[in-house]
């Protein structure tokens, strides 16, 4: 018994022994292999890529090449410990930009890049864009037009000084046959045939796009203005605070049906005026006061961005429009106006009308009125049934609210 004991204690030694022996040839060995391999390339080796997740090693190697790879690897070390990494991170969780504030749709772009309105103005196709514009026009004016009125619409544009954008909306299709007149080819054309001053409106001239413009003019294309100046009505209706506002009309102007747009003498803007008996429930409502008709109106910036949300997609005449205009600013007895010293001529030309087409034995123009006739009805329609949601909706009985 005691001779297997003897060899049992004899082995256990030499095992250890052979360990220590080959851990230190080990050891050895990869000095060895590390001295004969002082310039591998860190790039080249199949690292996991969490190992480094935030370090750029091509940055590295390039920027220091000149040292050892154990040299990065414990200068590397040594910055993770430290956190001191001052190298940009490239993660992607770290650099994704989402921000709510910004337009709907751009969340993802940086806030600086975002261009959110535009404009009108003519840019070249050559040279620096910052030098394309000897002048950036800061109100906007628009006709709704045919060929016929060609006369009539050089006569107005005329009217309007170099500060004034442009926009013809063709509704004959006619567009190059207007470069006869020289300030054509500075304007921005617009041809859709057969439709009108509103259905344009509500496509071409979104708030957004006509944002560069305190003064918006929307008109027809049957007016007169031997007496007017278009610099000299701003400046009125910047004196009276109008935001919305239309010039007088000659008295003997045809199809006059409202008091409040008849010129009056001796005065420069008026905001009220008195009607036939019975048409007028409130002095501070329409068409009494707070009105203006749609035939020749002018709007400031912020009075079209609330309009342009008012105006109906499949309703394109605007009839109704013109009573509904006032809920676009405050106070409207204060805010609309009609501007006396500066007065069109309304011609009654019904070209537009003439667009139309015969049906049921009525002509073209028959047609169209009656059309103008249902959308009246069907705009008023839709804004009562809608305040009335929007006041059932906060609590509140609309038969209760005396001014609206």
């Amino acid at each position: 018994m005691g001779v297997p004991l003897r060899s049992r204690n004899v082995r256990k030694p030499n095992k250890t022994m052979r360990l220590i022996i080959t851990t230190f040839a080990g050891v050895i060995f990869g000095f060895f292999l590390g001295v004969s391999f002082p310039t591998l390339s860190l790039t080249k080796m199949n690292l996991p890529s969490s190992l480094f997740p935030s370090i750029d090693l091509t940055y590295i190697e390039d920027k220091y090449s000149g040292l050892s790879t154990q040299a990065l690897f414990n200068a590397l070390n040594s910055l993770k410990a430290n956190k001191v990494v001052s190298m940009p991170s490239y993660k992607y969780n770290e650099t994704k930009i989402w921000i709510p504030t910004n337009p709907w749709g751009a969340e993802r772009l940086p806030p600086r890049i975002i261009a959110s309105e535009s404009d009108f103005y003519l840019h070249r196709l050559w040279g620096q864009p910052s030098e394309d514009l000897t002048i950036k026009p800061t109100y906007l004016v628009t006709f709704t037009v045919g060929y016929n009125q060609k006369n009539n619409i050089d006569a107005a544009v005329k009217k309007f000084s170099e500060n004034f954008t442009i926009v013809l909306f063709h509704y004959d299709g006619l567009t190059t046959e207007w470069d006869e007149f020289e300030w054509s080819k500075r304007a921005i054309h617009v041809s859709v045939r057969k439709q009108t001053k509103w259905w344009y409106a509500k496509r071409f001239l979104h708030p957004d796009i006509i944002a560069p413009y305190d003064y918006i003019f929307m008109w027809d294309e049957d007016l007169g203005v031997e007496h007017f100046d278009a610099e000299e009505y701003i400046k009125l209706v910047r004196k009276h605070g109008l935001e919305i506002s239309q010039p007088g009309l000659d008295p003997n102007s045809g199809g006059l049906t409202w008091a409040m747009t008849r010129k009056r003498d001796n005065t420069e803007v008026h905001k009220d005026t008195e009607e036939r008996p019975g048409w007028c429930t409130d002095p501070h409502l329409p068409p009494c006061a707070a009105f203006v008709e749609i035939m020749a109106t002018v709007f400031s910036r912020d009075a079209w961005r609330c309009v342009w949300h008012m105006i109906q997609n499949d309703l394109v005449h605007g009839w109704g429009l013109d009573f509904s205009l006032r809920k676009c600013v405050e106070p409207p007895h204060e805010k609309l106006g009609v501007v006396d010293a500066q007065w069109i001529v309304h011609q009654s030309v019904p070209s537009l009308g003439n667009q139309g087409q015969a049906e049921g034995g009525k002509a073209p123009w028959e047609g169209v009125r009656e059309r103008c006739r249902k959308e009246w009805t069907m705009f008023q329609a839709r804004m009562t049934n809608a305040e009335k949601s929007y006041f059932e909706a906060m609590g509140m009985k609309p038969s209760n609210l005396t001014s609206r």
